[in-house]
Order: structure tokens, then sequence, then C-alpha cells
């Protein structure tokens, strides 16, 4: 993974938590919640993912601006970065 071990602690926060909601909607469609209330909570799964990709890409354009790669690697290039950001688009 791309990043620092700050972003990395970011993403990996942000994902923990969108495996929480996602179990939560889980369960609430087990109960039978209110469409309304599920679709909400859906949501937020949804942009806690994007927030995570989003970080990921970030990370990835300071290494390719530079020049750094925590190991070793070479950094990204600028098309392989913009496929990864139309992949969260």
């Amino acid at each position: 993974m791309v990043g620092d071990d700050e972003s990395i602690t970011l993403v990996l926060n942000r994902l923990r938590r969108a495996q929480g909601q996602l179990a939560g909607v889980i369960s609430m469609i087990e109960q039978g919640r209110d469409c309304k209330d599920v679709v909400t909570q859906l949501a937020a799964v949804s942009r806690a993912l994007d927030r995570a990709g989003f970080k990921i890409v970030a990370s990835g354009l300071r290494e390719c601006l530079t020049n750094e790669s925590r190991d070793g690697d070479e950094p990204m290039t600028e098309a392989e970065l913009e496929k990864l950001f139309l992949t969260l688009a």
C-alpha cells in the first residue's frame, strides 16, 4: 500500500468504520427495517469506502510528486494514478 504510516492508519480506520456500518446494514435488512433507514446507512458505507479510496490515491499522488516510495519500488506513473482515480469516480 502506498502512503506513510499515518495515511495507512487513517485508511484502516475508515475501512473498519465502513465494515461496522455494513454489518449494521445487513442486520437492518435481516430485521426488516424501513427502506429509508437501510438506504441511508448504505450511503454512509459507500461514502466511507470512497473516502478510503481517495486517501489511497492522494497518498500515491504525494509519493509520485516527491518521487518517494516506501518499499523502494518506482512511484506510480501519472497514467496509473489517473486510472486509480477514475476507478473511484
